[in-house]
């Protein structure tokens, strides 16, 4: 497990389960969780949390989100975890305060979503998203998160599968408001080479430390790595 952050920090992660579906083609729900355990995050922004058929059930089913000590913020309907497969969990001393979606653009169907919560750093706005497998799209969906994130009310973190191979600056480029944390390697599990998994914050947080975490099993609990990030108010 990773050592705890200091007090006056927030640890936030992004994590693509891949609907609780193994590298050893297995549905473990709770390994998925026993790897969100080991995080020790405050916040985590799941992609992939739902099936993927209507009525899109969770793939995380919430009793097991409750009983291991997380919140879902209530994103979804009909049983799903979330919406568009994303979804925002978070740990008590953590208090949500709103939360709503927004369309992305594109051909294939993707949205992302946005929770408001209280914490140690105050108010602090975490979007999840999941963007597309075009360059085009990705692109056009960026553009309306730089839009979303453009928030006076809280600081805001931005966190997710960007689906983005290139480790230039695309992303920063797109949103020049938030600050993309150096890439690093969570893609494919078994042997990262791409840094899809990526956080973003406003300038007014830091991140003290961030990494890729592959302790087991998350080296076979889906095809992604989690990543992490601690971030302190400026």
């Amino acid at each position: 497990m990773l050592n705890r952050p200091p007090q006056d920090t927030l640890r936030v992660a992004t994590y693509n389960i891949q609907k609780c579906i193994g590298l050893d083609l297995r549905r473990r729900p709770e390994r998925t969780l026993q790897v969100m355990a080991g995080l020790g995050a405050d916040i985590v922004v799941l992609q992939e949390a739902d099936k993927r058929l209507p009525p899109r059930p969770a793939a995380l089913p919430h009793f097991l989100v409750e009983e291991t000590g997380w919140l879902a913020a209530d994103l979804g309907g009909a049983g799903s975890l979330g919406w568009h497969g994303n979804a925002v969990l978070f740990k008590d001393g953590v208090k949500l305060l709103d939360k709503g979606h927004i369309p992305l653009p594109g051909l294939e169907p993707r949205g992302a979503v946005w929770v408001l919560l209280e914490t140690a750093l105050g108010p602090v706005r975490v979007i999840g998203a999941h963007l597309g497998l075009t360059g085009r799209a990705r692109r056009e969906q960026m553009h309306a998160l730089a839009r979303a994130a453009q928030r006076e009310d809280s600081a805001v973190v931005l966190a997710g599968d960007f689906n983005e191979w290139s480790r230039g600056t695309v992303l920063q480029h797109i949103a020049p408001g938030l600050t993309f944390l150096p890439p690093k390697a969570s893609f494919p599990a078994l042997r990262p080479l791409g840094a899809l998994d990526r956080i973003a914050h406003c300038r007014r947080l830091k991140a003290l430390a961030h990494g890729v975490h592959g302790a087991r099993p998350a080296h076979i609990a889906s095809d992604h790595l989690p990543v992490w990030a601690d971030l302190r108010v400026v």
